[in-house]
C-alpha cells in the first residue's frame, strides 16, 4: 500500500510550524533565488551530505550545528537572492500588455513551432557538415522510421531517451541522429552520420 504524506503533513508530524508568506510572495522569492542559486551547495554547501553527517535529533540541534559549520551561509544566501529580487522588481516595473502578448505568442506560436519542425534544422546542418544536399522523408519511407535524408544516408531523429528504451516495437536500420534539449535549444549528435 502507496501513501503520500505531504510537505505539511511531515511538518504536522514532526511539530515544525510552516512560516507563513502573503499570497505570491513565497513563487517570487523562489523564483529570485532560482535565478540568484543563492542556495546552491557552492554557497549553503551539499545539504545531502550535511544531513547525513549530522548526529542530533531536533530542528534546534540542526540548526546550531549546520551554524557552527557554515557561519554565513544564510546570510550570503539572503544577499543573493535579495539582489536578484530587486533586479526581478525593476523588470517588473517595465512590463506592460503589449510586452506580456508578444511573450505570450512566442510561447504559443513561435516555440510550438520550433518544437515540432526542429527536424528541418537539423537535417540543413548535418547536410551542412556533410556539404551536400538534404530532403524530408516521403510517408512511406517515414512509415519505416526514416525522417529524411542527408546526401543518401537515410537518418532518423530521435531524443536521447530512445537510447534508454529497451523494448521498442519499430527496429529503425538507419542512422540514428540523435538530439537533447537543452536550455536554448536542442544539443544534437551527428556522430552516426559522420562515420
Amino acid at each position: 500500500m502507496k501513501i503520500k504524506l505531504t510537505n505539511e503533513q511531515i511538518r504536522r508530524y514532526l511539530n515544525i510550524e510552516a512560516p507563513e508568506f502573503p499570497k505570491y510572495v513565497s513563487q517570487i522569492i523562489n523564483l529570485a533565488n532560482q535565478n540568484a542559486q543563492g542556495t546552491r551547495p557552492k554557497v549553503v554547501g551539499q545539504m545531502s551530505e550535511l544531513i547525513h553527517q549530522f548526529t542530533g535529533k531536533t530542528l534546534p540541534e540542526w540548526e546550531k550545528w549546520y551554524i557552527e559549520k557554515h557561519t554565513e551561509a544564510i546570510k550570503m544566501a539572503t544577499e543573493r537572492v535579495l539582489e536578484m529580487y530587486k533586479n526581478l522588481q525593476g523588470a517588473m516595473d517595465k512590463i506592460e500588455r503589449e510586452m506580456i502578448q508578444k511573450w505570450v505568442r512566442d510561447l504559443v506560436i513561435v516555440k510550438t513551432f520550433l518544437g515540432f519542425k526542429f527536424q528541418e534544422a537539423v537535417l540543413k546542418k548535418g547536410a551542412e557538415i556533410r556539404k551536400t544536399d538534404w530532403r524530408f522523408a516521403n510517408p512511406g519511407e517515414e512509415s519505416k522510421g526514416i525522417d529524411g535524408y542527408i546526401g543518401t544516408i537515410q537518418v532518423s531523429i530521435k531524443p536521447v531517451t530512445y537510447q534508454t528504451k529497451k523494448a521498442l516495437s519499430e527496429e529503425i536500420e538507419t542512422k540514428i541522429i540523435f538530439y537533447k534539449k537543452v536550455k536554448n535549444g536542442i544539443e544534437v549528435d551527428y556522430g552516426d552520420i559522420l562515420d
